[in-house]
């Protein structure tokens, strides 16, 4: 039997002749008429301008620059999510203070920011900045996120490397922040290989190509005035990125039906309890993620997750939040504790909008014939 991955690259025909006109053209570098008519279009189904580059890494690097984020500064994070959303951070010289989870939701707390944020202006040494995370293709809760942020004139930068195509309240993800990251990784919903898109207001993404453009300045020769990084992504993944975006809405509507299958499939498992969906927007279901109480289902999460690698199914932990990486140690951590609970029981199960029924009904057998107690 083959291999059941976690989340695998979904291509088609349109990808394929947006390359050919490419190569045809012989764009390859990092200009070209298909990266214009990529960010043309990710800019209208956004509502707002943007930049296609090289990773979501660097779209988040590039936004928190725009954000004016630097040395000694303070910028608060989701504390659940891949370190890629605080790296960037520290790539400026900044120092990262981790928010804790919302139960209901999985993502930043608003109630813990609104408090780390009013302990802050008591202190007179506010954040130069909040980056929140879109968590497993759902919106965080932003409406009392920017509220409190606005108090306090603090930017918001929203994450949504893993939520393309959900909505808050009817608007899409990445329209509410000051800059909005996104990722076009081989995991995500739609894939370039490799690839991101930073969006914000006009003059903030000229700036930020300027920036991933090596900040050259506009003169026939190489002349440079500021920092700048090779952050620009090239006219042939955007070509990819051109066909992906014309099927987002299929992609969404996939992996939703992933979820669904996996909830009805797994209904009567005991001990297994679905990511809430909240009820303020669609999440895409990027990853269908479940907890486990170990008690009631007779295994462990960590043993569930042996069970599914000895059929050849990939399944992983969901993120292991920040305050429990080596790398953040020692970090300011505010809350902590429902992260680390959702780390220790969370399971993210195979999500690819390609899985089969067949691959599919294979994972829930794993999971349905794990001895009960």
């Amino acid at each position: 039997m083959a291999r059941v991955h976690l989340s695998v690259p979904h291509l088609g025909e349109a990808e394929a002749r947006h390359v050919a006109a490419a190569l045809a053209s012989n764009w390859i570098s990092s200009v070209g008429p298909h990266l214009d008519a990529f960010e043309r279009a990710f800019a209208a189904r956004l509502g707002r301008p943007a930049a296609g580059v090289a990773s979501g890494t660097a779209a988040i690097h590039l936004g928190l620059r725009l954000l004016g984020v630097g040395e000694g500064d303070e910028v608060l994070v989701s504390d659940l999510t891949f370190a890629a959303s605080v790296n960037p951070i520290r790539y400026l010289g900044a120092t990262p203070v981790l928010v804790d989870a919302d139960p209901e939701t999985w993502t930043m707390s608003p109630a813990l920011l609104a408090e780390a944020l009013e302990d802050r202006a008591r202190r007179g040494r506010l954040p130069r900045a909040v980056v929140v995370v879109h968590l497993y293709g759902q919106c965080a809760d932003l409406a009392p996120i920017l509220a409190a942020c606005q108090r306090h004139d603090v930017p918001v930068l929203e994450d949504a490397a893993e939520a393309l195509g959900a909505t808050y309240r009817g608007r899409p993800a990445g329209a509410f922040g000051e800059v909005a990251a996104f990722s076009f990784n081989g995991n995500k919903i739609i894939t370039t290989s490799g690839g991101g898109m930073l969006a914000a207001r006009e003059d903030r993404v000229a700036r930020a190509r300027h920036w991933a453009t090596q900040a050259r300045a506009p003169r026939a020769e190489y002349h440079h005035e500021e920092l700048g990084y090779n952050y620009r992504l090239s006219n042939v993944l955007a070509a990819i990125g051109l066909g992906q975006l014309e099927l987002l809405d299929d992609r969404v509507a996939r992996r939703r039906a992933v979820f669904e299958r996996y909830r009805a499939g797994l209904a009567g498992v005991p001990g297994l309890a679905p990511m809430p969906e909240a009820p303020y927007g669609t999440s895409t279901r990027w990853l269908s993620c479940f907890l486990v109480d170990a008690a009631a289902l007779g295994a462990t999460r960590d043993e569930l997750l042996a069970a599914l690698a000895a059929a050849d199914v990939e399944a992983r932990p969901v993120w292991k939040p920040m305050h429990l990486q080596p790398l953040y140690a020692g970090c300011e951590v505010i809350g902590g504790r429902v992260g680390a609970a959702l780390y220790a029981r969370g399971i993210c199960l195979p999500s690819s909008s390609s899985l089969t029924a067949e691959d599919q009904d294979r994972v829930i057998e794993v999971i349905r014939g794990v001895p009960r107690p």
